[in-house]
């Protein structure tokens, strides 16, 4: 007989309303009288058995489970006089055809990493917190969004990265697993460098539990378990909690498109096609060679978004970059004709990815008001950002992956030629509100044969870091949020490989330590500047002064915060000479470099690095604008002191 708690939990999971099933399924261990009790349960509806293997029984001693009745939900308990947490096990699932396979638990909390591929029984970090005053600072932001009707009006510079390549043990490679820092030893290196670098955010590449270092953790086979290769649930936790202590979010990169075909993954879990997709024109990717989830089962909509909700409420995460948006959206992606078959309406729009992305973000911003919902979303799919009320998908940010691409092929062309596609500096505009946008110079483009950033910038070495620098100053002062790559801030020539740690002894030579360091005041001067970030999704934030001289490469622009405070920003894309510009101003007065790249102290071939310019009777000022060169000017206000967001932010460092 089913209890009444079990049988309304399972109905919920069947209904795919049952957004915490993790607290039911997977495995629960606690103390009773005699000892300890562990429960597993698990989801297999077309298997003939469920059994239990583990390291305390050497794994040859199956311990059967007993199904309950008219669920598909299969339970266990065991009891034993020493605790189970640590144990690795496996569940073996009989199908219909008699086949035996060991699986790993969808559900589990812990995963071994390496060869056996087993679940670990483990414990969430529980009440280890000490990051209130980061997440007060964190719920003011969305207040203050509601408040001004201005969204997000806090600066968002994103640090991307992946753990096992950032920095390992003594500079060693990764490739036997042997080299990668714990948790907590990347947490006490990284926070520092994130705030003497001004970074706001960190992105991670998922770190849920995959089989294959080389998948990046795209792959994933453990979804509720931190990957063990840095080392405990409890490990990550700090992880999380030490950077809020110190102000830094969180958000981790995040993958219900698709799952491996590892045999002791989801892949055909009980003998049948059960969390991926059942037709041969929707269930697998061949490029990745991975199975879609089939996103239209509830059932599999209860496992992802008790997923999402689990890492925003069991670690404390601040946001989740949902992986490859568009391959769950469109039927027709990556297929070719007569491999997908069209909707009821006859188009390539897959009705069951937009009601599971509406699902999932109405979902958790029920629960969470003050999280970032990321779409990595590579098309014009209208409305991505938009409230689900509104008939959008509910996210409230978007990658801006065509403005990356515009301007890679801006900065890599010859600058003679430049003038015939001027427009790519100044086409982004014309969609710049349509969405939340984050600005990325993410991992995908800095791998697979695409060159780093400093390498996709055309000419002779030092105008590749001239080139880079005005890039970045264009990028930085744009409407949108920001994310760069690991390994970008100074330069690294090498594309990202994951098997070794970023290049650091580059920041040895003087143009990549140069780069650091206008980096790291580029940041400083944006975290400083609220015209650089608190109206980026309306025209009230920007004002194109000069968008069209093409022939010299040149465009001018201003950025205006909500008080009306504003920085003139002027990037030169020419390498040829000096040219001299009079630009107009809001208000008389005297204005000031408040970052030139082309300044000595960065590589460049300035002198001075702060130069002061007066506005003439007619309010224009006259400046020399150097070639492939990027400037912020600002009107000077006597008296005042420059107090950033990021003073306070997070709480006892």
């Amino acid at each position: 007989m089913i209890d009444g708690m079990t049988g309304y939990r399972s109905w919920l999971f069947h209904q795919g309303t049952n957004f915490t099933s993790y607290e039911f399924l997977g495995a629960h261990e606690k103390r009773d009288e005699d000892g300890f009790l562990c429960t597993f349960r698990v989801w297999a509806p077309s298997a003939l058995s469920v059994s239990l293997i583990s390291d305390r029984t050497g794994w040859d001693n199956e311990i059967p489970f007993e199904r309950i009745p008219e669920t598909g939900i299969w339970e266990l308990s065991v009891h034993d006089g020493t605790p189970f947490e640590g144990t690795l096990y496996k569940y073996v699932i009989e199908s219909k055809d008699g086949a035996k396979r060991k699986k790993s638990d969808p559900f589990a909390f812990s995963g071994e990493y390496g060869g056996g591929k087993a679940s670990k029984v483990a414990k969430l970090p529980g009440d280890v917190w000490g990051d209130s005053g980061w997440m007060r600072y964190r719920k003011s932001i969305f207040d203050r969004s509601k408040e001004t009707g201005r969204f997000y009006p806090a600066p968002m510079n994103i640090y991307e990265m992946h753990l096992g390549s950032w920095m390992t043990k003594d500079g060693c490679g990764t490739s036997d697993g042997e080299h990668y820092l714990n948790y907590r030893e990347i947490a006490q290196r990284l926070a520092p460098y994130l705030l003497r670098m001004g970074y706001t955010h960190v992105e991670v590449l998922p770190v849920m539990e995959h089989p294959f270092d080389g998948s990046w953790g795209y792959q994933i086979t453990g979804y509720y378990s931190p990957t063990s290769r840095f080392g405990t649930p409890s490990d990550f936790a700090f992880f999380v909690d030490y950077l809020h202590r110190c102000g830094i979010g969180v958000i981790l990169d995040w993958v219900p498109a698709h799952f491996p075909k590892d045999e002791t993954g989801l892949i055909e879990f009980d003998g049948t096609p059960l969390y991926e997709y059942q037709g041969e024109d929707r269930k697998e990717h061949r490029g990745w060679g991975t199975r879609f989830f089939d996103v239209g089962r509830t059932e599999v909509q209860s496992y992802l978004v008790s997923n999402a909700l689990f890492w925003l409420r069991e670690y404390h995460v601040d946001g989740l970059r949902t992986d490859a948006v568009a391959s769950m959206l469109y039927l027709d992606y990556d297929r070719g004709p007569g491999e997908w078959f069209p909707n009821p309406d006859g188009g390539n729009e897959n009705y069951e990815a937009i009601a599971f992305f509406r699902k999932l973000n109405t979902a958790v911003f029920a629960e969470f008001d003050d999280v970032l919902m990321i779409a990595e979303e590579s098309t014009a799919w209208p409305k991505v950002t938009h409230p689900v009320t509104e008939g959008g998908l509910g996210f409230n940010f978007k990658w801006n992956m065509g403005l990356a691409n515009d301007m890679f092929d801006y900065m890599m062309r010859d600058p003679v030629y430049r003038s015939s596609i001027h427009d790519k500096l100044t086409f982004p505009m014309f969609y710049a509100f349509s969405e939340n946008f984050i600005l990325p110079v993410s991992h995908d483009e800095v791998v697979h044969g695409k060159g780093s950033l400093i390498g996709k910038m055309f000419g002779a070495y030092d105008d590749k870091f001239s080139s880079m620098r005005a890039f970045l100053t264009y990028m930085m002062t744009m409407p949108g949020k920001k994310l760069t790559f690991m390994g970008c801030e100074f330069a690294q020539f090498r594309e990202w490989d994951y098997e070794n740690q970023l290049e650091w002894f580059m920041t040895d030579f003087p143009r990549h330590r140069e780069m650091q360091t206008f980096v790291a005041e580029l940041n400083r001067v944006y975290l400083s500047q609220p015209s650089l970030w608190e109206v980026d999704t309306s025209w009230e934030g920007f004002r194109w002064i000069d968008a069209d001289d093409r022939d010299e490469n040149l465009i001018i622009y201003r950025r205006i915060a909500a008080d009306g405070d504003s920085v003139t920003v002027i990037v030169n894309f020419s390498p040829l000479t000096i040219v001299r510009r009079k630009i107009p101003t809001d208000s008389p007065g005297e204005y000031v470099t408040l970052i030139n790249s082309a300044s000595v102290r960065y590589g460049g071939g300035e002198e001075k690095r702060e130069e002061k310019f007066t506005a003439d009777g007619e309010n224009m000022i006259s400046v020399d604008i150097p070639p492939l060169c990027g400037m912020i000017l600002k009107r000077e206000k006597k008296n005042s002191v420059a107090v950033t967001p990021s003073d306070k932010r997070g709480e006892d460092k």
